[in-house]
């Protein structure tokens, strides 16, 4: 059984039909990329494969788990992480706080112990901390732990929400546009994180990307999506003489 499930997903927005009967499979360890055009639904689909919206038809079912109707954070608790196509940090916190909420639901500190500052609630604290700051170090942010996240230059802020998304310990890990706004070298050293976590935490990735070279050049497989449809999947080399998807996608002619 493949850990992500999606069967027909539908989602109307009144007379619009922005997501139509996609259906798809994720596998453990996979790095799967999805693409199309400007408006072809690829963030709204990830919108509702992590709960921010509720199908209009069709299901979600991660590892067995049946996710239609249940909240975000019920769905990150369960294995499903995701970063936005527009940076969502907090800005006025510093970089290891940031990180430390995302190991909110790791904290295991009863309510009175945290209210008494018992000692189990200190030695929470810590080991959560040494935790964030491990992560930090993978990603060449540990010195910049203790500085405000909107003081970090753009290409380590999109580093630190990766880092704070893989905090929640997840099963799936979704990219929305991870390379939008980066330049040539912060591109390729994009890349070379991308493949770093797949190798490191051995989890599996869907990254939407608009960045084709970095598509063809780590991804395994490739989702094509048109006006909220799915129109072709295979392997890079699939998708790259796919008639269709250079009619499509790269509007040309095959």
């Amino acid at each position: 059984m493949a850990l992500l499930e999606v069967k027909e997903l539908t989602k109307h927005f009144g007379g619009l039909t922005a997501v139509g009967d996609v259906s798809l499979e994720l596998n453990e360890g996979e790095l799967v990329g999805l693409i199309g055009p400007n408006g072809a639904g690829k963030t709204t689909l990830f919108n509702l494969l992590t709960g921010v919206y509720e199908p209009s038809e069709g299901s979600v079912t991660l590892d067995g788990n049946l996710l239609n109707g249940k909240k975000p954070y019920t769905i990150a608790s369960l294995g499903l992480s995701r970063t936005f196509q527009n940076i969502r940090l907090f800005k006025n916190m510093t970089v290891i706080e940031n990180v430390l909420v995302g190991m909110e639901n790791k904290r295991r500190s009863h309510l009175l112990a945290s209210f008494l500052r018992l000692p189990q609630f200190y030695a929470n604290e810590s080991d959560l901390r040494q935790k964030a700051l491990a992560l930090l170090k993978i990603f060449n942010l540990e010195d910049k732990a203790e500085t405000l996240a909107k003081n970090l230059p753009y290409g380590q802020q999109r580093r630190l929400e990766i880092v704070r998304a893989l905090a929640t310990e997840p099963k799936i890990l979704f990219l929305d546009e991870p390379a939008a706004g980066m330049n040539p070298q912060e591109t390729a050293e994009l890349t070379g994180l991308i493949r770093q976590i797949k190798e490191e935490f051995d989890i599996t990735i869907m990254l939407i990307e608009h960045d084709m070279s970095l598509v063809m050049d780590v991804t395994e497989r490739i989702y094509v999506l048109e006006y909220g449809r799915l129109i072709a999947e295979g392997t890079p080399e699939e998708i790259k003489t796919n008639k269709r998807v250079i009619e499509a996608y790269l509007g040309g002619e095959a």
